[in-house]
């Protein structure tokens, strides 16, 4: 009984609040755009490139892409990253290998080639571009 009581109350408060949440503004990064109008393409950003790579801002951060990557493509049928970061090729192309967490599965069986959670690098790992930040950042 006390769970039906309260759920009730919850549901009531939640209905008395939600009016009063939509009814302000929101406001986003992308900026007062119309949404049902075609967004102009934004300016593109040249990728920076650095020499010895990039400092990780704190321990364990994926490192990012010292290199420009607008060629790379990383599909399920390839992944060119791995032309130069492999653990055949690295060296060859003065390339970091990639780490030997990315050759372990879930379980932390080490595999004999490339784990499919860690396939897709641009999930942990970003190219940067010399762009003004979009908002203020004290990390």
């Amino acid at each position: 009984m006390k769970k039906v009581i309260l759920a009730t109350v919850a549901g009531a408060v939640m209905m008395i609040q939600a009016p009063l949440a939509m009814s302000e503004e929101v406001a986003s990064l992308r900026g007062d755009n119309n949404l049902d109008v075609e967004a102009q393409m934004f300016e593109k950003k040249k990728q920076v490139q650095v020499q010895g790579g990039i400092k990780r801002s704190w321990d364990l951060q994926p490192p990012s892409i010292p290199h420009d990557i607008e060629k790379d493509r990383v599909s399920l049928q390839e992944n060119t990253c791995m032309r130069c970061h492999n653990k055949e090729n690295h060296e060859k192309e003065k390339a970091p290998e990639i780490g030997e967490t990315h050759y372990k599965d879930r379980d932390g069986k080490t595999l004999t080639k490339l784990s499919s959670r860690r396939y897709f690098c641009r999930q942990c790992h970003t190219p940067q571009a010399d762009a003004p930040a979009l908002v203020e950042n004290t990390f």
